[in-house]
């Protein structure tokens, strides 16, 4: 999505609410637990779970908390087995959507998920249904102040990114999905210490919203689907017509 569309403003501000809710932590947490049973739990040895606890730090997340998150993913702890799992659906205006969850209840997740689509005027797909719209690869952003744009992009595309975009507030640099760690541990070798790095769906084809009720519904059911407790990340395949931006917030 371009960096100005006013979406990017939307999810940025989200970001910020969510972090005074306290949701960050959550899935900061379940993303600990996952790296930790995918990969081990040697931060040196496992770059997926280096980065969690990279992000544990930056969000001031209570040591213990960090701990426990790593010990549930490596077995260490009696209860529950966390699981990643894609949902798919389309939203008003014919927008695709992806919906990771990392849940230890599949069935509730699966239910809540359709529930959201149901409620906010979508409808869930099938596996497969909307995927083919999304590539999968690598994310890495640094805040605009890190360092000047020219340098960035040099130093993006010599560590082996494959595309850099630039807003007011941060860059964001594509990798493709086995580089993004190596991208990520190349630019932190030069002093330039990421704000996130993760694996992204991002759509090859962007649906432009017009209609200022729909983008509202869609916006609603993105927000709904976010909020649920077993939601990781949401992704969609749409911007919003810059005519319309004023008329979101009526």
């Amino acid at each position: 999505m371009a960096g100005h569309n006013k979406w990017s403003k939307v999810k940025h501000i989200k970001a910020v609410v969510d972090a005074r809710k306290g949701k960050v932590f959550s899935k900061i947490a379940r993303e600990l637990t996952i790296a930790a049973k995918s990969g081990g739990g040697e931060p040196d040895m496992n770059p997926r779970l280096r980065t969690a606890i990279n992000a544990a730090k930056a969000a001031n997340m209570p040591g213990e908390n960090v701990e426990r998150a790593i010990k549930k993913g490596l077995g260490d702890l009696d209860g529950t087995v966390m699981e990643e799992v894609t949902y798919e659906g389309y939203a008003p205006g014919g927008v695709a959507m992806l919906v990771e969850c990392v849940t230890d209840n599949r069935n509730r997740a699966s239910s809540d998920v359709r529930i959201a689509f149901n409620k906010g005027g979508g409808s869930m797909g099938s596996s497969g249904a909307v995927a083919h719209m999304f590539q999968r690869r690598g994310e890495i952003k640094f805040p605009v102040a890190a360092v000047g744009e020219d340098a960035m992009m040099g130093y993006a595309l010599e560590a082996g990114a494959d595309d850099v975009s630039m807003d007011e507030d941060e860059y964001t640099l594509y990798t493709a999905p086995d580089k993004l760690y190596a991208v990520a541990n190349a630019l932190r070798e030069r002093g330039l210490a990421a704000a996130g790095a993760k694996l992204v769906y991002v759509a090859g084809t962007i649906i432009t919203l017009t209609d200022a009720n729909t983008a509202k519904a869609v916006i609603k059911l993105y927000d709904h689907l976010d909020d649920l407790d077993d939601t990781q990340n949401v992704f969609a395949n749409f911007e919003i017509a810059d005519d319309i931006v004023d008329q979101l917030d009526s």
